[in-house]
């Protein structure tokens, strides 16, 4: 009786959908049919927070995701709140229950096979459009720097005598990024055709072609074009190429403090998560490959 009226009082009086209604009733089943299950009697108002716990765990143990196990929490939190009011109960037994935390979804990469047929077998197209987009692919791949950091740099920034460019990051902080020969001759290359087909500009490094700097929209969207030629994630962001930079050199022996500087990041922690990514894929990879898994 307590949980219809629990029910009717979000129907009538909250005036709650119907699929929201019935949401609410599954949830507070569940527990019931755990509760039934483990302890051969269910009573709303006996109810204690080893109870909720063991639920909690038992529902992760199934395969639900620490999401789906909130909204379930939440759909128990209303409900004891209800009987709280309604003087049925005079503890909340969730009052000291944590819900688990939602995991961050691991960052989206490129393969480094991926990376290399999109630079050295895709047609970008002649002409000035084509070397400063492929350009542009090459720099976020070779340096990890950001969107923002990209359509920023001057001519100023870039030391070709010292192989290195200056970026300017978030909150106005400066660093500096190595490049090397290859990414050097695609920079000076497209200085090159640059100049001749665009004589009058701004003192932008990279441009449209009436000379003035390009902005967000513009490389989202050349990235995205490209990035389709290769591979099929849903996320094709000028981001991925950051995120597949990190990887990329952690896979091949960079150590993460390093990482961390050229990427501009405050913490180390930040950082860690490409520790996480290549963890995913080496486990990927083995199960894959490995005779028992």
């Amino acid at each position: 009786m307590l949980i219809k009226s629990f029910l009717d009082y979000l129907r009538y009086e909250r005036n709650y959908s119907e699929k929201t209604v019935l949401a609410y009733g599954e949830d507070i089943k569940q527990l019931q049919e755990f509760a039934q299950e483990e302890y051969g009697k269910f009573d709303p108002l006996e109810v204690e927070g080893e109870l909720i716990r063991e639920w909690i765990v038992s529902l992760m143990d199934r395969g639900y995701t620490s999401t789906s196990v909130n909204r379930k929490l939440s759909s128990l939190r209303s409900f004891y709140k209800y009987l709280l009011r309604q003087g049925e109960v005079t503890v909340d037994p969730l009052r000291k229950i944590t819900g688990p935390k939602n995991k961050k979804p691991l960052p989206v990469f490129l393969k480094e096979s991926e990376m290399d047929k999109l630079l050295d077998d895709t047609d970008f197209g002649e002409g000035f459009k084509g070397c400063r987009d492929r350009l542009i692919i090459e720099m976020f791949y070779a340096t990890g720097m950001r969107l923002s950091e990209l359509i920023g740099l001057d001519d100023k920034d870039v030391d070709f005598s010292a192989s290195l460019v200056k970026v300017t990051g978030k909150r106005n902080k400066q660093r500096l990024i190595p490049f090397d020969e290859e990414l050097g001759r695609s920079m000076r290359e497209y200085v090159n055709v640059r100049n001749e087909a665009v004589p009058i500009r701004s003192d932008a490094f990279f441009v449209r072609k009436n000379g003035k700097r390009l902005y967000r929209s513009i490389v989202a969207c050349l990235v995205k074009r490209n990035l389709s030629k290769v591979v099929t994630v849903k996320k094709r962001s000028p981001h991925v190429l950051r995120h597949t930079f990190a990887t990329a050199m952690l896979n091949n022996g960079a150590d993460l403090g390093s990482i961390k500087e050229l990427l501009g990041h405050e913490s180390l922690a930040t950082t860690e998560v490409y520790t996480h990514t290549t963890f995913e894929e080496l486990k990927k990879v083995y199960n894959q490959a490995h005779p028992r898994a």
